[in-house]
C-alpha cells in the first residue's frame, strides 16, 4: 500500500476546503455593522481611559482615539472570518472561545501594528538611507520598541469598556448562524 493519496481524493479535499472557506464568509451587512460597532467600541474605550487618566492635550486624545478606532475597524472583519472558519459546524462554546480569541488577537495585533507604523514614521527622519543595512536594523529595532511600548502602555486602553465590549461581541457571535 502506498502512502500517497489518489488524485481524486486530493480534488475532493480541495473542493471541501474551498466550500468551507466560502461558507465562513459572513454576510456583508453583518461584517459592516460589526466593524462599525467594534471600531466605535474601541474608540470609546480609549477615550474613556484617557478621561480617567485626565489627559490635557486634545490633539493627543484625538490621535489615540483614532488609532484605536482604526485598529478595531481593521481587526473586526479579519477576526469575524477567522472565527467563523474555526467555529463552522461546532458548538456554541467553541464559537464563543474562537471569536473571543480571534477578536483579542486581531485587535491587539492590528492596533499595535498601526502604532508601530506611526512610531516608525516619526523616527524615520533620523534613520539612515532607505534599504541600507543600517536602515534595516533601525527599522527592526524601532518597530520592536514600538510594539513593546504598545504592549506595556497601549493595552490598558482596552479597559474598562473594551473588555465588556469583547464579551458582548462574543455573545453576539454565538447567536449568529454558522
Amino acid at each position: 500500500m502506498t502512502a500517497s493519496a489518489s488524485p481524486a481524493s486530493a480534488v475532493r479535499a480541495g473542493e471541501a476546503t474551498a466550500t468551507r472557506l466560502r461558507l465562513a464568509l459572513p454576510a456583508l451587512h453583518t461584517a459592516l455593522l460589526g466593524t462599525f460597532a467594534w471600531a466605535l467600541s474601541m474608540g470609546a474605550s480609549a477615550y474613556a481611559r484617557l478621561l480617567i487618566a485626565d489627559w490635557q492635550t486634545p490633539g493627543g486624545i484625538v490621535a489615540v482615539v483614532l488609532l484605536f478606532t482604526a485598529g478595531g475597524a481593521l481587526a473586526f472583519p479579519i477576526s469575524l472570518y477567522t472565527a467563523r472558519l474555526i467555529a463552522l459546524g461546532r458548538s456554541g462554546e467553541v464559537a464563543f472561545a474562537a471569536f473571543l480569541t480571534c477578536l483579542i488577537a486581531a485587535t491587539i495585533t492590528v492596533t499595535g501594528g498601526l502604532y508601530a507604523l506611526q512610531y516608525r514614521s516619526y523616527y524615520a527622519e533620523w534613520h539612515g538611507a532607505p534599504f541600507s543595512v543600517r536602515w534595516f536594523f533601525q527599522f527592526a529595532f524601532t518597530s520592536a520598541g514600538a510594539l513593546y511600548q504598545f504592549a506595556i502602555l497601549g493595552i490598558r486602553f482596552y479597559f474598562p469598556l473594551g473588555f465588556v465590549a469583547l464579551f458582548a461581541a462574543a455573545l453576539w457571535f454565538v447567536r449568529q448562524p454558522r
